[in-house]
C-alpha cells in the first residue's frame, strides 16, 4: 500500500490539464467554460492563475484539486469517452449534478452529456453520468453506494 512509501498521507490525484486552441481561452468563450463548469459543477475560476487567451484554470472543490487549461497550436483532440472523474458524496447530489447539466443543455446545445447509470457488482453500485462542453475530455461523475 501507499502508506509505506508516503510518510504524511497517500498521494492523491489534485488536477488534470488540458491543451485548448487558443480562440477556446479567448474572453467569450473563457466566460462560457466558467460559466459553465461553475454552474452545473461547482468549478470556480483562480483569477490569480487566469491568462486570457493563453490560460484558465478552475479549481474543482478545493483550491488544490483544479482544472488546468492552456492554450496549444497543436491543441489536445481524444476520443468521446476519454474523460476524468470527480465523485459526489450523495446519489441525490448525482442526480442534482445531472439535472443541471440537463437544464444548461436546454439553452446551449454545445453540451455534451451521457446519460446516468448504473454498474452493479453487488458489494458496490457505481452511479455514474458523463458531460462534455468545450474542452477535449469528457467529466464523469461518480457516486459509490454500498448496498448493505
Amino acid at each position: 500500500m501507499s502508506d509505506t512509501l508516503y510518510r504524511a498521507r497517500a498521494p492523491r490525484f489534485n488536477h488534470v490539464a488540458m491543451s485548448l486552441p487558443a480562440e477556446l481561452l479567448d474572453e467569450t468563450n473563457s466566460a462560457d467554460i466558467a460559466r459553465f463548469w461553475g454552474e452545473v459543477f461547482g468549478f470556480v475560476e483562480l483569477p490569480q492563475m487566469t491568462e486570457p487567451g493563453r490560460r484558465l484554470v478552475l479549481s474543482a472543490g478545493a483550491l488544490d484539486q483544479f482544472v488546468y487549461l492552456i492554450a496549444d497550436d497543436t491543441p489536445m483532440s481524444c476520443p468521446r469517452l476519454d474523460h476524468y472523474g470527480i465523485s459526489v458524496g450523495s446519489l441525490e447530489d448525482l442526480v442534482a449534478a445531472h439535472e443541471r447539466a440537463v437544464a444548461f443543455a436546454a439553452t446551449d446545445p454545445r453540451v455534451d452529456i451521457i446519460p446516468p447509470n448504473v454498474d452493479d457488482f453487488e458489494v458496490l453500485k457505481i452511479h455514474a453520468f458523463y458531460c462534455g462542453f468545450l474542452l477535449p475530455m469528457m467529466l464523469e461523475v461518480q457516486y459509490w453506494e454500498f448496498p448493505s
